[in-house]
């Protein structure tokens, strides 16, 4: 039974990588949750997809990224009525209840998210598309588990884990099939199917033994795995 991974918290009812989208995704019974790290101007790691928020509180901070932002400035923008909350307010909402998958987005996060992960042992791990990160992150802290992020089947599927000692593959969902799930097994590795959102998908790829399923809509994927 594959597990259930909270894509940036409940983000099917709630906004995502919010404190509202996580608390959601502990109430619906995920097994982890999702979400993405960016370091501010100060040096603290907040929670937020994109490099630059949507929607400025003041005509003066509109188009500014997180890196030229300091905490106390991105306090006041808000996704869809919710703050932006810093890693450190994510992990005393769901350190100890679940695991926490952590992607890092921005440039030069890996210090400081396995720095705040690794307290969490093995109820934390960082993810990344930008495998010098997850290099990087080896190198600092080489307890914190790893993955990697992919959207292309690589002619050795494997390849990219090993060069980090990476445990998961995070694989584009529709790029998933037998061989690729049979290769990471045999090399000890799991496979994450990111992001799968029908009730067809779920089960296509628990059949095919995927052991992370990363979605949106938790209360689906809970009900059509029959948990």
């Amino acid at each position: 039974m594959p597990q259930i991974v909270a894509h940036r918290g409940a983000s099917h009812e709630r906004p995502e990588n919010t404190a509202a989208a996580f608390e959601r995704a502990l109430e619906l019974g995920a097994d982890a949750v999702e979400l993405d790290v960016h370091l501010t101007a100060d040096g603290q790691l907040v929670v937020h997809h994109d490099a630059a928020p949507h929607v400025a509180p003041n005509p003066a901070l509109a188009g500014l990224g997180i890196r030229s932002l300091t905490v106390e400035q991105l306090r006041a923008f808000r996704v869809r009525g919710e703050p932006i909350p810093t890693l450190e307010e994510v992990t005393r909402i769901v350190g100890g209840r679940a695991t926490i998958f952590c992607e890092l987005k921005g440039a030069g996060t890996a210090e400081a998210a396995v720095k705040l992960l690794g307290r969490l042992g093995d109820a934390a791990a960082v993810h990344s598309f930008d495998h010098r990160q997850i290099a990087d992150a080896r190198r600092i802290a080489p307890a914190v588990p790893r993955g990697v992020l992919e959207a292309s089947y690589h002619i050795s599927p494997t390849a990219s884990m090993k060069s980090v000692d990476a445990r998961v593959l995070w694989m584009a969902a529709e790029l998933i099939d037998a061989d690729l799930v049979g290769a990471v097994h045999a090399g000890g590795g799991e496979i994450s199917a990111w992001t799968v959102n029908t009730a067809a998908e779920i089960l296509r790829l628990a059949d095919l033994g995927v052991d992370l399923l990363c979605t949106d809509d938790v209360a689906l994927c809970r009900s059509v795995l029959g948990r």
